[in-house]
């Protein structure tokens, strides 16, 4: 199963946060650390603050900042909130045609169950898991430091 890219800043902008926990992060700053368009992730901000894994503050002082610990923050539930319905093939579609061999097809079952491992996989691990503690945190850290240093000159 393939993520689109708009999974993939959800899980950056998160991750950004996550590793600058002591203080409030402007979408400019996240988008040089990762080298991607301002404009992408100001939708990604919005949602994230409507489905409450981001406090979104406006104006001056204002930024992003992580609304729950990164222990509380599920990935399989970020995901599934950034995918929305994971449709991995036509019969999925209730709107889609009806197949010819719907009835004898086993082929529906496999999908849902590959779909359901994935998701079980990813809902076993929060965002704390991702971006680790003490060194591990650290290394993180600089190397997004890094890469925006890169990104500016």
């Amino acid at each position: 199963m393939r993520l689109t890219g708009y999974t993939d800043y959800c899980l950056r902008v998160l991750i950004y946060l996550a590793v600058h926990p002591e203080r409030r992060v402007t979408i400019a700053e996240i988008a040089r650390s990762y080298g991607i368009s301002e404009n992408h992730l100001v939708k990604v901000a919005h949602e994230l603050g409507k489905t409450g894994f981001l406090e979104n503050t406006r104006g001056r002082g204002g930024g992003l900042a992580l609304a729950l610990s990164p222990e509380h923050i599920n990935v399989g539930l970020v995901v599934r909130s950034a995918e929305g319905p994971t449709l991995p093939a036509a019969c999925f579609d209730a709107t889609a045609p009806r197949c010819a061999i719907a009835r004898m097809c086993t082929l529906r079952g496999a999908l849902g169950e590959a779909v359901d491992a994935f998701y079980g996989v990813l809902d076993r691990y929060t965002l704390a898991d991702l971006v680790g503690k003490g060194p591990r945190q650290r290394q993180l850290r600089a190397q997004l430091i890094a890469s925006s240093a890169i990104a500016r000159a």
